[in-house]
């Protein structure tokens, strides 16, 4: 059943994607909107061959919509995502802002979809760019051997900043390559040829608030609130798509052809044969919208844990995928239509 939709924050890096995921998977939009900010309203866009034009965000532009997909900073989507719930549209909302109220699904199709089932706000969150791969990939071995505990460490792409990311990190590229002085101005220091561990906000617990987010995000979507996850996250020289080194101990053994099993016909997961030389890589999930896992072994300090490692597209399955996918479901199971 066709549906009208609404892209807000479409001129945006993560709204860019979302229109063209749309697109790319034949999503049924009887009728479709672009909403951005007063500074991009009157320009252009583009949809199926179709020239739209971008109109300001206000409260009655969410008039008949059935499906919002939002791409705002939070205080945004604190002010308009009610106001479009409020104007009987689902809004799925990729900022932070709702994503631990418990009023509100926060939720990964391929892991927790049936959390769609109760939408007491009309919002559901879509979660973070480090939670949806981890949830994807550590889904189908939580089912068959209950997780205890979780330590993640994660490689994230300079775009994890978003398109102003991107442009620093090109910037410095050219300066550090010529031997000039590196200036950042999106990260918090220098990238080229470094890491950097603290490219985002401290909180006072001495985690970062991306750290955080991993921790009770993780938590919400696999539904385990006593769910021990350390995470430590940290910014590379990469431009697109996010690494997780992950240790992930059981409450008891899995073997790793056990763990290979539920992995190769998990949805959404590619799985990586090592002893056939693959393993995952950026340059692999770049553009892709599934989650890429290998290296799956033993952890031999621990008998009941397992490492791996799993890359996957921070812009697509970590965000605008993820909306659409949400989307998609709430068409399938008739909550919206």
């Amino acid at each position: 059943m066709a549906v009208n939709v609404a892209v807000v924050g479409a001129t945006g890096a993560v709204g860019d994607l979302i229109r063209k995921v749309l697109h790319e998977r034949n999503f049924p939009a009887k009728t479709i909107k672009f909403l951005a900010s007063e500074r991009s309203a009157g320009k252009p866009i583009e949809y199926g061959g179709k020239q739209y034009i971008v109109e300001a965000i206000r409260p009655e532009a969410f008039v008949g919509m059935q499906i919002v997909l939002s791409s705002t900073p939070s205080n945004i989507s604190k002010e308009f995502s009610p106001i479009a719930a409020k104007q009987g549209a689902i809004v799925v909302d990729n900022s932070s802002a709702w994503r631990m109220d418990p009023d509100c699904p926060l939720v990964v199709p391929e892991v927790n979809a049936d959390e769609l089932k109760n939408i007491k706000k009309g919002i559901v969150a879509n979660p973070n760019c480090v939670a949806i791969p981890l949830c994807v990939a550590l889904k189908p071995l939580h089912d068959i051997a209950k997780i205890k505990r979780i330590i993640v460490s994660t490689y994230q792409s300079s775009s994890g900043k978003g398109a102003t990311g991107l442009v620093d990190f090109e910037q410095q590229l050219g300066s550090w390559m010529k031997g000039e002085k590196v200036t950042p101005t999106a990260h918090r220091g220098q990238l080229a040829g470094n890491v950097i561990t603290l490219d985002w906000t401290l909180d006072p617990n001495g985690y970062t608030e991306e750290e955080n987010k991993v921790v009770n995000e993780t938590r919400k979507i696999l539904g385990d609130a006593t769910l021990a996850v350390s995470p430590t996250c940290v910014r590379v020289p990469v431009r697109i798509a996010h690494s997780e080194s992950i240790n992930v101990e059981f409450e008891r053994p899995i073997s790793v052809e056990e763990a290979k099993a539920a992995l190769a016909k998990a949805p959404g997961v590619i799985l990586m044969d090592e002893f056939k030389g693959e393993f995952p890589q950026p340059i692999h999930a770049a553009g892709q919208d599934h989650t890429f896992v290998g290296r799956v072994r033993k952890d031999h300090g621990c008998p009941n844990a397992l490492n791996l490692w799993v890359v996957a597209d921070n812009l697509r399955k970590g965000a605008a995928t993820n909306a659409v996918q949400v989307a998609e479901e709430l068409v399938r199971r008739g909550i919206v239509g």
